[in-house]
């Protein structure tokens, strides 16, 4: 294939330097005992990275582009230059298996971007993007021990952002793609040679004059570049194939996956008239691109997919873990309403793939916060706003320095969430050894102070540390106190308090009106009456009453300019609004033709 030089940057062979992930165990403490729920973004132990052609300030941590197979009895997690992957039994504990795949570098933080990985049969295959012809297919029938071996050792189909598929009848099936000109492409592989059966195949293009969400920009209007069609995944639901997508680039935060419906592996294919099926432009932890649906141990369906910070870099991203499904009619979903909130892991309560939410809220959306030292402009409320693109930063990385958060009240307290910043890092590339130590206190009248949480003792990387109360607690104000980083200084983008507060939910939403105009259908005004109440409020939208599968959740506003919708179809919209107490009913539904 051409490298298009757009293309040809943004996709893999600027150096993105060691992409490491780990799934993180959470030390035990007296406060802590088994989770059953997680919270995004995933805490695992994110690589350090500085992408020289691109770094805006600095390294940062990050990865992408993840994909999880199920495979004889474990999972496994695969993404961007890992130097390894993970297994698990229970998408919970993870173990590190550490591993280098490519046999030659031609620059020296090369490994595999985007892997394709799939179970067939007994064994394992893997393989990373390449635009070149000589890049090994692996394969292993015991990946929880490193025991790969070449299943061929060029594979002849260099594919970048490619994806493996097995039909139902045993044939064996590639997608791939990652360009603003070329189109996702397919192509049927021999199982026993590995060789491409055939030529390969064009079957879909980004269509942005008809599909909004795909537009490139953060808001949609840059014309500066196409937007990227990329990350292929295939599914396959009884008679139906679900070819998925990712668009329109992985800096923005309306970054989702689309998916075509057909009812042959490589085409013809139709729109769904649900799209993007993965979708979350607003919250705390946005986009939810580039990914991966699967099945668990118990048949419920997931999607893996990565999220998007781009403040130290473009390429500054996570990953996230959404339920998903398939309704009645067959419509591939993805539930991300309140998905950056705590949510039930797989095989606890309450079983049902279309919600997880534990109705755990956020307790101290801009709330007062008093700190030890402040660094620069990095402000104390920036830990408390709600958004991962800013953060308060200590003016060094000081064993005591502190932040304490006035939740406003006394509250229920569940969980806590403490998302480190990085601000000044100087590690590069993966790193062993390298812990994060904390304590966190609650009192009820800021004066009398008990231990709640205990990390002083830990020796593993939680970059998003995210702790489950055994017990919840009462409390107003809490207070984290910084022991040990593993670089730079102490720094926050986020820490979140969750539980129930005591007062009134919400009322019930007025003069909620969704404004379409004639001169362009891909957009919608969407304004409201605000409630006095309300910390934030979240709309859902989708192609029926029934089916309002995607929601955009804000704070502190009450008007959202809505840029995801489909030129010629008609849209519902409804909205809710909710505060540390709960959320409140539902607006009546609006059709907008």
């Amino acid at each position: 294939m051409t490298k298009h030089p757009v293309m040809f940057m943004r996709n893999g062979y600027s150096p993105l330097i060691f992409h490491f992930i780990f799934l993180i165990l959470i030390t035990p403490s007296a406060s802590l005992a088994q989770q059953k729920t997680y919270c995004n973004p995933l805490n695992i132990d994110y690589a350090y990275n500085a992408i020289p052609d691109f770094t805006v300030q600095g390294k940062h941590r990050t990865t992408a582009d993840p994909v999880i197979v199920l495979f004889k009895g474990n999972y496994f997690l695969f993404s961007t230059n890992q130097y390894g992957y993970w297994w698990s039994p229970d998408l919970y504990n993870w173990k590190f298996m550490p591993r280098r795949f490519l046999k030659s570098y031609h620059k020296v933080y090369d490994e595999l971007c985007a892997p394709a990985a799939i179970a067939v049969g007994d064994t394992m295959l893997l393989i990373g993007s390449t635009y070149t012809k000589d890049f090994p297919l692996w394969m292993s029938m015991n990946p929880t021990t490193d025991s790969w071996t070449e299943a061929v050792d060029s594979f002849e189909v260099g594919a970048w952002d490619p994806a493996f598929f097995l039909d139902d009848d045993g044939r064996l099936y590639l997608y791939w793609g990652s360009s603003n000109v070329y189109p996702i492409y397919g192509q049927e592989i021999d199982r026993t040679t590995f060789m491409p059966i055939g030529e390969r195949k064009e079957i879909i293009h980004l269509d942005d004059d008809l599909h909004g969400w795909e537009r490139f920009g953060e808001h949609a209007d840059n014309t500066f570049l196409r937007p990227f069609i990329e990350g292929a995944w295939m599914t396959r639901l009884e008679d139906r194939y679900y070819l998925q997508y990712a668009a329109p680039g992985t800096e923005f935060s309306g970054y989702g996956d689309g998916v075509y419906v057909g009812t042959q592996p490589l085409g013809p294919f139709t729109y769904q008239s649900h799209n993007p099926f993965s979708y979350k432009p607003g919250g705390f932890a946005p986009g939810a691109g580039h990914g991966a649906t699967f099945q668990d141990k118990e048949g419920d369906w997931w999607h893996v997919s990565t999220i998007v910070i781009s403040v130290k870099n473009n390429f500054e991203r996570r990953i996230g873990l959404w339920p998903a499904g398939f309704d009645d009619d067959g419509i591939l979903y993805c539930n991300t309403a309140y998905g950056d909130y705590p949510q039930y892991l797989s095989g606890n309560e309450p079983g049902d793939s279309q919600s997880r939410f534990t109705g755990w809220m956020l307790l101290n959306y801009n709330e007062p916060v008093t700190v030890s030292s402040t660094y620069g402009g990095y402000t104390p409320n920036f830990a408390v706003d709600e958004n991962i693109k800013t953060y308060w930063s200590a003016a060094n990385r000081g064993k005591g320095e502190w932040l304490q958060s006035d939740l406003g009240s006394v509250s229920t307290v569940n969980a806590i969430q403490v998302n480190y910043a990085d601000q000044d890092a100087e590690l590069m590339g993966k790193q062993s050894g390298i812990f994060h130590q904390y304590i966190i206190y609650n009192s009820i009248d800021g004066e009398k102070w008990t231990t709640l949480v205990d990390k002083s003792g830990n020796r593993t990387d939680v970059p998003h540390d995210y702790v489950e109360l055994v017990q919840p607690v009462q409390a107003r104000y809490l207070k984290i106190e910084n022991i040990h980083v593993p670089t730079g200084k102490f720094a926050l983008s986020g820490f979140r308090v969750f539980g129930k507060g005591t007062g009134p939910v919400p009322a019930r939403m007025k003069n909620f009106v969704v404004l379409r105009g004639e001169s362009e259908r891909r957009n919608a005004w969407i304004k409201w009456q605000q409630s006095d109440n309300a910390t934030g409020y979240t709309i859902y939208t989708g192609i029926a009453p029934d089916k309002l599968y995607n929601n955009i959740l804000v704070y502190g506003v009450n008007e959202y300019y809505f840029t995801g919708m489909n030129r010629d179809q008609t849209y519902y919209f409804r909205i809710e609004a909710f505060n540390k107490n709960g959320i409140g009913d539902r607006s009546e539904i609006l059709e907008v033709k």
